[in-house]
């Protein structure tokens, strides 16, 4: 039940209340995330870091250079 709630997208905390866990660590050992999980929240860190300007360095020939020559 704790994984098909955290994979609807369930705070963990309202999840350990529901299952009436005293402690967040019991949740999160039954809570532990399925690959479709994993890979929405990889999606979502890409779209963010998509977003984002690119970093100076990136903007920088001689430090490209310097990493080239490695």
């Amino acid at each position: 039940m704790a994984v098909h709630l955290i994979a609807a997208g369930v705070d963990v905390t309202v999840i350990r209340s529901w299952l009436g866990h005293a402690s967040l660590d019991t949740t999160n050992h039954y809570a532990q995330a399925n690959m479709e999980t994993k890979r929405k929240a990889l999606e979502a860190v890409d779209t963010i870091v998509r977003q984002e300007k690119s970093p100076s360095w990136r903007k920088n020939a001689d430090i490209l250079t310097w990493l080239d020559s490695l």
